[in-house]
C-alpha cells in the first residue's frame, strides 16, 4: 500500500505518533483532481456506502410509496447516536411498512450516544434493534422487501435480491464492475463493499451532484437534499457529519465510516474526497478531513473556525495544560 503521513502528533515538540493514510477527490464524471498517498488504495466502504445502498429502494420510488418524510430518508443514510429521534424515525418507517423492529437483522448495541463517546448507559435502560446506528437502513431493506414482495428473514444475505440490486447500482454509482468489488459483512450484518477511494470519492460527487446526474439524478437528489436537510438524523449530537454539514451550509455532502473513512461531497462543485486513515484514528480522521477542505480551498475564515475542534491541533491534558500538538504532515497533489 502506497501510504502517506497525513496527522503527526507530537508532545512537547517530540513526535509520538504518525497517523498513515491516503486521500482521493475526484469529480462526478470519476476524474481524479487531487490526491495524497496512493488515490486508489483499495479500502472497505464501511457506513460511508448506506446512501448508495439506499439507490435500489429510492429508484424503485420507495420514500413516496411508503409515505416516508425528508428526516426519515436522511436516516436511510444515517450511522446514528440511538437518540429518541433516530428511534422514533426508525420505528415509523417500520411501520410504514407494516413492521416493527423484530423485524431488523442489524442486531442490537448500546447507543452510540453512550459508546461514542465513552459515557456509561443509564443504569436499568433497555434497547432494541431500533437504536442500532443502522437501523434507519435496514428500514429501508425491510420497505424494499414488501415494495417486492421478497422475503424478509434473510434479507441481508448476499445472494438475496435485495443485496442484488445494491452490488448492481452500488457498482453504477461508482464506475466498477461488481466483481471486482471485494465484499465482506459489516457490523450490521449487510454486505459491504471495498473499493478505490478514487471510486467512492467519485459516488460522492456524483451524490452531491444531485440532478445533475444522468443515470441518478432524483433519487441522488433525494438522498443528498435529505442528508443536508436533516445532518442531525445523519449522525447525532455532537457528532461529525452533523457539524460538518452544518458548516457546509447545505453545500457539503458528509458522511464517515467505521475504522477511519470519511467522504465529502461539494454540491456547487461537483466534487468529492475520500480519506482513509489506515489505523482508523477518529481525531488523526477529522483532522486530516478539515486540512483536506481546507487545501482544497472549501473553507472561508467562519468555516476554518468552526471546524477548529474537529482539527483539534493543540491536545490538552487533564488541566488543561497544553502538552502537544496534532498537525497535518501532508500537501495534496494534482495528477
Amino acid at each position: 500500500m502506497n501510504l502517506t503521513p497525513l496527522i503527526q502528533l507530537t508532545r512537547g515538540g517530540t513526535p509520538e505518533c504518525l497517523h498513515f493514510g491516503a486521500v482521493a477527490v475526484t469529480n462526478r464524471l470519476g476524474q481524479l483532481t487531487a490526491f495524497a498517498g496512493d488515490p486508489h488504495l483499495v479500502t472497505f466502504t464501511r457506513s460511508t456506502l448506506k446512501a448508495l445502498q439506499a439507490l435500489p429502494f429510492v429508484e424503485a420510488g420507495g420514500p413516496a410509496t411508503f409515505g416516508f418524510t425528508q428526516a426519515e430518508n436522511a436516516l436511510l443514510c444515517a450511522s446514528h447516536n440511538g437518540e429518541a429521534m433516530h428511534v422514533d424515525a426508525a420505528v415509523s418507517m417500520l411501520g410504514k411498512s407494516g413492521n416493527t423492529y423484530q423485524t431488523l437483522r442489524c442486531g442490537c448495541h448500546v447507543p452510540l450516544l453512550f459508546s461514542y463517546f465513552d459515557k456509561g448507559a443509564p443504569e436499568g435502560a433497555t434497547y432494541t434493534e431500533a437504536h442500532n446506528n443502522c437501523s434507519g437502513k435496514h428500514a429501508g431493506f425491510v420497505a424494499y422487501c414488501v415494495q417486492h414482495d421478497l422475503p424478509l428473514d434473510d434479507y441481508t444475505a448476499p445472494d438475496h435480491p435485495l443485496q442484488q440490486a445494491i452490488a448492481r447500482d452500488v457498482a453504477r454509482a461508482v464506475g466498477m464492475d461488481v466483481q471486482d468489488m471485494p465484499r465482506g459483512i459489516d457490523g450490521c450484518s449487510a454486505p459491504n463493499f471495498a473499493m478505490p477511494l478514487s471510486k467512492l470519492a467519485t459516488g460522492y460527487a456524483r451524490l452531491a451532484s444531485g440532478a445533475q446526474d444522468a443515470e441518478f439524478g432524483a433519487s441522488f437528489a433525494l438522498l443528498s437534499e435529505a442528508m443536508t436537510a436533516y445532518p442531525e438524523m445523519v449522525s447525532g449530537t455532537g457528532r461529525n457529519d452533523l457539524d460538518f454539514m452544518r458548516v457546509g451550509r447545505g453545500d457539503w455532502v458528509s458522511k464517515v465510516g467505521a475504522d477511519g473513512v470519511q467522504v465529502v461531497g461539494s454540491k456547487s462543485r461537483g466534487e468529492a474526497f475520500a480519506l482513509k486513515i489506515i489505523d482508523g484514528n477518529k481525531p488523526a480522521l477529522f483532522a486530516a478531513s478539515v486540512e483536506v477542505l481546507d487545501q482544497l480551498g472549501w473553507l472561508d475564515d467562519a468555516q476554518r473556525a468552526a471546524l477548529k475542534p474537529w482539527r483539534a491541533a493543540e491536545i490538552r491534558n487533564a488541566r488543561g495544560l497544553l502538552v502537544g500538538e496534532r498537525l497535518p504532515v501532508f500537501q495534496l497533489q494534482t495528477p
